[in-house]
């Protein structure tokens, strides 16, 4: 169900998905409120910062993912125009995709809304990714599926890379230090034939696991600013960064 529109813009084709449903229990000093990518670093939602990266980088084409309070999202674009250039560009569907839904799941249910390759990431990660760079890289190599390796703070999912393939994709263990899923995907309409099971479909395992054993999974190797805002204690170290003025994410 689209639960809001903007009105329709005239930029790019290229859709950008962000999931946005989960119950962020880790911080849940704030999430027990609103969802996670409503949490405000300077003022603005995560959300607004994540759609400004892809904006500076002529995406302007959202669907997000709504689930868990996804109404609290709802009324914050029915309330609040944005009015700095880029933004007034944007199309946004907001789409409930159920409360419960896993990443794998919430894509699925957005398949009627994607007649081409496309962008998704999480409605929590910030980066200074050169994602004109990135969607590049994916038309030079041809996969199924990219998604961007990141260095990361500990305690992600690991990547086992030969060359730029994903031949191996698992949690991390402890005192492991590799490559990581970092989000910021890229993928051909093809990803949803990985997802036949429905809503508990966990994008991050079989999916991912399969399109790696296949070949159809590569890395885009990002060696610049990477954050999430997994915690409270992460939303402190984005607010720093934000105040300094010189935010790396800025890149608009």
């Amino acid at each position: 169900m689209v639960i809001n529109n903007y009105p329709a813009s005239s930029g790019l084709l290229m859709k950008a998905v962000i999931l946005a449903g989960g119950y962020g229990t880790r911080i849940s000093e704030e999430s027990h409120l609103k969802p996670k990518p409503m949490i405000e670093i300077g003022g603005k939602p995560i959300l607004w910062h994540i759609m400004k990266i892809y904006s500076a980088h002529g995406i302007n084409d959202f669907i997000i993912c709504c689930g868990y309070k996804g109404e609290k999202i709802k009324e914050h674009f029915s309330k609040y125009k944005y009015t700095d250039d880029n933004a007034k560009s944007w199309d946004v569907q907001l789409v409930d995709t159920g409360l419960d839904t896993m990443t794998g799941g919430r894509l699925k249910r957005i398949q009627d809304r994607i007649d081409d390759t496309f962008c998704v990431t999480y409605g929590d990660g910030l980066s200074d990714l050169d994602i004109n760079g990135l969607l590049s890289f994916h038309k030079e190599k041809k996969p199924l599926a990219t998604l961007t390796a990141i260095h990361p703070p500990e305690r992600y999912g690991v990547l086992n890379l030969s060359g730029d393939y994903v031949t191996e994709f698992h949690e991390k263990h402890a005192g492991e230090s590799s490559w990581i899923n970092g989000g910021f995907f890229v993928f051909e309409q093809e990803i949803f034939d990985y997802l036949q099971d429905g809503d508990p479909t966990i994008l991050e395992k079989k999916p991912f696991e399969t399109l790696a054993k296949e070949q159809k999974l590569v890395a885009f190797k990002h060696n610049g600013f990477w954050h999430p805002m997994d915690t409270l204690r992460d939303k402190n170290h984005l607010e720093k960064l934000w105040d300094s003025g010189k935010p790396p994410w800025k890149v608009w």
